[in-house]
């Protein structure tokens, strides 16, 4: 898939109730999507970061996209006394504020938890629920056992030891349970990250916290619709977790992603696959009336937009229409260039609007 970049962000703060200064960032234009927070990101440093690049890209074309770092880490306030999942919430809440309409919510890994929490809260705010390789329990609300004790306790031990630290055994092995599959230059990103948005302390404290999480409760009390997505191959939120959790939520649809990675990268299928379903689920893959917008297309082109806008990849399209990959890949490139826009999702977004004559 083709990716040129992302729009320009505005960052700002926003207090949380026992004070914490919490940094939010807002890009792209349309409806309202907030990303609830998770691991590992960094908002002054992801939108040239290899790894979360091609996410930021995407779903700032299916709306305004919100996110913010958590307590602790990135931009927000460093120096915090608590860490709690109700901390967590509170600052969702706070994010949240001054968003008027309906939302999408976005969660992934931790943040799917969060999500559900803050929708059972809030049902007149959360429109829709994303959740990708999330969770509903952690690992010593869903296990007991002795084994899942000494887990838990070496890998917050080894947080406390070799987080952030140069070429360390538990960098590579942390960083394999993310994106095992990534590039190298991906891997040391990941590895650098680790200490720019980040203390030992307050990852030790993140994941104390998030071995005790257990929302299973609440997402079977929910009411909005729902897509549950995960990686068959994800050894950081292992798949039973995600298929748990669409079982669980009333109606939720859930979509297996063929992969080995916890962060999908823009290079695998599975990405695609994500891609599709947001566009389904999200409502940007109706039929569009392509020859009533002005952009200048071309027949060919129209033929082209018309299978973008229901999820088609471009070897799809290509084999649909009976022409080369390459030959799908520019007209495609050529649909970007004439319409003023740098994603998939942000064309069908842009195409939408021009045919009910609103600004996106």
């Amino acid at each position: 898939m083709m990716r040129r970049g992302v729009p320009k962000q505005d960052i700002f703060f926003v207090t949380a109730k026992d004070g914490a200064r919490i940094a939010c960032a807002s890009s792209g234009r349309g409806p309202t999507i907030v990303r609830a927070a998770h691991w590992l990101t960094h908002i002054s440093r992801d939108l040239d970061s290899p790894v979360w690049q091609h996410w930021l890209a995407e779903l700032t074309g299916f709306g305004r996209l919100v996110r913010y770092d958590l307590r602790g880490c990135g931009l927000s306030s460093r120096n915090i006394s608590e860490i709690s999942f109700e901390a967590w919430l509170s600052d969702l809440e706070a994010v949240t504020e001054a968003i008027d309409e309906p939302f999408t919510l976005i969660g992934m890994s931790q943040g799917a938890a969060l999500s559900i929490a803050y929708a059972l809260r809030h049902p007149d705010k959360v429109e829709r629920l994303v959740l990708i390789g999330g969770y509903a329990r952690g690992l010593l609300a869903r296990d007991t056992s002795d084994r899942a004790r000494l887990e838990a306790a070496t890998l917050t031990n080894l947080m406390r030891l070799g987080w952030g630290r140069d070429d360390t055994a538990f960098n590579q092995v942390f960083t394999h349970l993310f994106i095992p599959d990534g590039t190298l230059a991906q891997h040391k990103w990941w590895r650098s990250l680790e200490q720019d948005t980040a203390s030992a302390d307050i990852a030790a404290r993140t994941m104390e916290t998030l071995h005790r999480i257990d929302v299973l409760n609440l997402a079977a009390q929910l009411k909005v619709p729902t897509l549950v997505l995960h990686a068959n191959g994800d050894a950081r939120v292992p798949f039973a977790q995600g298929r748990e959790l669409a079982m669980t939520i009333p109606d939720a649809k859930f979509v297996p992603l063929d992969s080995n990675n916890h962060v999908l990268l823009d290079t695998e299928p599975a990405w695609n696959v994500l891609l599709s379903s947001l566009q389904d689920f999200l409502g940007t893959s109706a039929d569009l009336a392509v020859s009533d917008t002005d952009f200048g297309l071309t027949t060919a082109e129209e033929q082209v937009l018309t299978l973008v806008a229901k999820g088609l990849s471009n070897s799809e399209i290509a084999e649909l229409l009976d022409k080369s990959e390459k030959t799908v890949r520019n007209q495609v490139s050529s649909l970007f260039d004439k319409v003023g826009v740098h994603t998939r999702s942000e064309l069908i977004v842009r195409v939408l609007s021009a045919q009910t004559g609103q600004t996106p």
